[in-house]
Parts: C-alpha cells; structure tokens; sequence
C-alpha cells in the first residue's frame, strides 16, 4: 500500500483520491465475493 500511495503521489493524486481509489478496490472484492457466495448459497438451495 506504500508503494501504491508513493506511485500515485508521483502521478498527481491527493490523498484524498487515493484513499478514494484504495476504497473502491476494495469494495470491488468485497462485492464479488458476496455474489459470489450468494450465487452458491441459492444454487444449494
């Protein structure tokens, strides 16, 4: 996460915005695996 912070930093960003594109990292991977277990959970049902 350094890194990316360090990278992104050099490429003009506030923190603020990556914060933002951290969050919706992370969100992302939240949100597919909660499909995906929803998609399993209804198939066995």
């Amino acid at each position: 996460t350094r890194a990316y912070v360090a990278r992104r930093t050099a490429q003009g960003l506030s923190k603020k915005e990556i914060m933002r594109c951290l969050k919706r990292y992370v969100v992302r991977e939240v949100h597919t695996a909660l499909l995906a277990d929803f998609d399993d959970l209804v198939s066995t049902a």
